[in-house]
């Protein structure tokens, strides 16, 4: 039994081949006496038996559990005599001699191991000697010599070599030198060690870096390390990254977590996890630190550049404690608290988080205060900057009370007005944040109505337009894009406010004019000249007068060329530029110089080359428009041909009374025209492309259509013509289809007038006669259409014979 254990037990731990010759050397020979009969080692602990005899006390008692285990009396291991007691008594003098005689000889090994601690020494000596100082230091006792002894230096040079088992064993030994000795570790961070083992944590080797951040965590469990660590250019950034990775080990992992949440000890260690991502603990100094630790992490945050999952996060986690801050707090912390604010609320998600813990009433409350000690205005611009953010979160304002027990909302007309009243008497900086608060809360369908009647109501109009001159970029866009989003509302005041010699006008179509690419400015400007009443003859007169037509047909030509960068404004500015231009064809009948213009520089060409910009629904769509436009003055603008007067001999002989045939006249006006002189759509081939565009999906592009294609069956045309026309190119069906989906009111009655018309083709009527379709659609325009549309269904349903002629349910039927 003796036999079979023995060696099975080390007391010391294994050691390796390297550093074995220095256990083995020893200045003083060993003592049988110190020497256990069980593992033929050293003792450090001896105790005595029954018998007389001396053990390790860890190898007699395993001794002992065998031979309970195997259910025999203990006997003694030596004389092998039964044992009528277990008890083990120390033997202290022993212990004692062998520890001095220890001491001597590790005194000496350690300074011959020493001898090859240094760069010129053979690798294996050098491990063997690493191997050796660790095993002294993991004894506990003997821990100091190695630091007395000078040690720490000569294992830290030996980080240099170039032998990577050389590194890995220095790092090893390093990490066990310094346990639980703040001494050591202290000694160890003196000079550029701690920045040569955050080096090994950018290996690639997983090894040397296992023991390196391993290392990191001993010296990390030293307060006064923490901050000195921290230091270390890159220290922090590679910890972060390290304990978040998935492609480390579990262990290295792990200690990277240990070490960093001993260095958050230190405030200028935990901002700098802040900026790299790990932000728990400096939200944590937020929620519990005291109020100046609070202020300085807060402020911190605001300097952050947070991506908006951490807004979100930061927002849920210490929102409620930000808003406190900005609420109570002097105006250092108010600072502080509204910076990180700023930061937070500019994603979308977070700032309805903010809504939701109450921010609006302290900051609306702030944003308005006067008297004795109202906030700083470059506070009041963070502020404005918030609410900028804030309504930009889609919110429901009509309902979140900005003020205590008040049923005052941020879009109640005061609020409003209160704002209005901010942005005429402060700086650019704020105007122009109060100018996106506008911006933001009249971009929601569900509050321009509150925004539109409260700047009608306050007679803002000329004030917001007046900033159309402003130097600032920022200011002139958020004042432009506000007035864009009210344009449709507040069209005709807009128009009032622009017409005139005061220059606005004129600065919008020099912001249009800059061909430096499209820019949000100029696509905000093109909506809102867009926006303004078509039919206002002022205003259209005075674009004609001072170029703006010319400008924006150049505009266009450019974009078509690919002679202007484009991006995310490309489209916008394209369907606002085409429907500025097509309001010249609105003032056709007043404005003579309006059609040498459309001549000049043949509009009717590119409104009919615009139809086919598949995609662009609302340039399709006004394109044909102004074709519709157009076509109308065909009829006025076409030259009729002049009829020589009859002869004498024709006024006696009727045989000389015969017209001479012309040759060469349009069907349709019966007249000569062209495209670029009289706009007629027949001479230009549009009819077939309008035909197109009744099978579009937008409802507004086909009505556009429609009415295009409802000038060749206009009167003052010849109607039986122009039904040949839409025959010729099989638009006759494609109409009938328009009547029988049957969509909006106005597409109906435009539908109902194109059929009638149609329909007193006799080969037309006979065609659609039978057809169920086109009874249904007429008879359901006869029953439920307006009185207009009613008259003209009933005349339709009487060419299909579907109504007796002498029908006398409408006294006036009109024609």
């Amino acid at each position: 039994m003796a036999e079979s254990w023995d060696g099975s037990y080390d007391d010391s731990g294994s050691f390796s081949d390297e550093s074995g010759f220095y256990a083995r050397l020893h200045i003083e020979p060993i003592y049988d006496s110190f020497l256990c009969p069980l593992t033929k080692k050293v003792m450090r602990d001896p105790v005595t038996i029954e018998s007389g005899q001396t053990f390790e006390r860890a190898a007699i008692e395993m001794w002992f559990n065998e031979c309970r285990e195997s259910r025999r009396k203990p006997i003694c291991p030596m004389t092998l005599k039964e044992l009528r007691t277990t008890d083990l008594n120390p033997s202290i003098a022993l212990r004692n001699t062998i520890e001095e005689w220890t001491a001597r000889n590790e005194a000496v090994q350690l300074d011959m191991a020493r001898k090859s601690l240094n760069l010129g020494s053979p690798e294996n000596e050098t491990l063997g000697s690493l191997k050796y100082v660790q095993h002294v230091c993991q004894k506990g006792l003997s821990r100091h010599i190695a630091r007395n002894a000078g040690l720490i230096p000569m294992i830290v040079s030996l980080l240099k070599s170039t032998s990577r088992r050389v590194q890995f064993r220095a790092l090893e030994t390093l990490k066990i030198v310094v346990q639980e000795d703040n001494e050591c570790k202290e000694m160890l961070a003196e000079g550029d060690t701690l920045r040569t083992v955050v080096k090994f944590l950018r290996h690639e080797r997983s090894k040397e870096k296992e023991e390196a951040v391993a290392l990191l965590y001993e010296l990390s469990t030293s307060q006064d390390l923490c901050e000195k660590i921290g230091s270390v250019n890159g220290a922090i950034l590679i910890l972060v990254g390290m304990s978040s990775s998935r492609s480390e080990n579990v262990t290295t992992v792990e200690n990277a977590e240990r070490t960093l949440e001993n260095l958050q000890t230190c405030e200028n260690n935990i901002r700098q996890m802040a900026e790299y991502g790990r932000l728990r603990p400096l939200l944590t100094q937020i929620l519990e630190g005291p109020p100046e630790t609070k202020h300085s992490m807060a402020a911190h945050l605001g300097e952050l550049v947070l991506n908006n999952d951490d807004k979100l996060f930061v927002a849920q986690t210490v929102g409620s404690s930000l808003i406190n801050i900005m609420r109570s707090g002097d105006k250092q912390a108010k600072e502080a608290a509204l910076k990180a604010l700023n930061q937070i609320s500019s994603f979308e998600a977070s700032a309805r988080v903010l809504v939701q813990q109450g921010i609006l009433p302290p900051l609306v409350r702030d944003l308005f205060a006067v008297g004795s000690n109202p906030l700083p205005m470059k506070l009041k611009e963070v502020s404005a900057t918030i609410l900028a953010n804030i309504v930009s979160s889609g919110s429901d304002f009509n309902s979140i009370p900005v003020e205590p027990n008040n049923q005052t909302t941020l879009v109640s007309e005061a609020t409003i007005h209160s704002l209005l009243q901010l942005i005429s008497n402060t700086g650019p900086a704020i105007e122009c944040k109060l100018l996106q608060v506008l911006v933001g809360l009249t971009s929601s369908p569900s509050t321009i109505s509150s925004i539109v009647n409260a700047i009608r109501s306050s007679g803002a109009i000329i004030s917001l337009v007046q900033f159309i001159e402003a130097p600032q970029l920022d200011l002139r866009v958020s004042a432009i894009k506000l007035l864009q989003n009210i344009s449709p509302h507040l069209s005709q005041e807009l128009a009032d406010a622009l017409r005139g010699s005061v220059g606005q006008l004129s600065s919008l179509f020099r912001i249009i004019a800059e061909n430096t690419g499209i820019t949000e400015e100029q696509a905000a400007a093109v909506g809102l000249l867009a926006d303004l009443p078509e039919r206002d003859l002022g205003l259209s007169r005075q674009m004609l007068d001072e170029g703006a037509f010319e400008l924006v047909h150049l505009r266009i030509f450019q974009l078509r060329q690919g002679g202007t960068r484009g991006g995310r404004f490309l489209t916008p500015f394209l369907e606002g530029l085409v429907r500025i231009l097509a309001r010249i064809t609105f003032i056709l009948a007043d404005e003579p110089d309006a059609v040498a213009f459309c001549r000049n520089r043949d509009l009717a060409a590119l409104f009919i080359e615009l139809l086919q910009s598949n995609g662009l629904d609302n340039v399709q769509m006004v394109s044909a428009m102004a074709l519709e436009n157009l076509s109308l003055e065909s009829k006025t603008l076409t030259q009729l041909p002049t009829l020589p007067e009859p002869g004498f001999c024709a006024s006696i002989f009727p045989c000389f009374s015969s017209q001479p045939v012309l040759t060469g006249l349009c069907p349709l006006h019966r007249g000569t025209c062209s495209l670029k002189e009289t706009f007629c759509l027949l001479e230009g081939n549009a009819v077939d492309k309008l035909v197109a565009l009744l099978d579009h999906a937008s409802e507004k592009v086909v009505e556009a259509a429609l009415a295009a294609l409802s000038t060749l069956l206009d009167d003052g045309v010849d109607v039986e013509k122009g039904v040949n026309i839409l025959h010729n190119v099989d638009g006759v069906q494609p109409i009938f289809n328009v009547l029988f989906e049957n969509r909006s009111e106005n597409l109906m009655r435009r539908a109902v007038w194109t059929a009638e018309r149609l329909l007193r083709n006799d080969d037309i009527a006979i065609e659609f006669s039978n057809n169920p379709n086109v009874n249904t659609a007429l008879v359901d325009a006869f029953q439920h259409g307006d009185y207009k549309t009613r008259q003209i269904a009933e005349r339709a349903l009487r060419h299909v014979d579907k109504l007796p002629n002498f029908s006398n349910i409408f006294p006036n039927p009109g024609t």
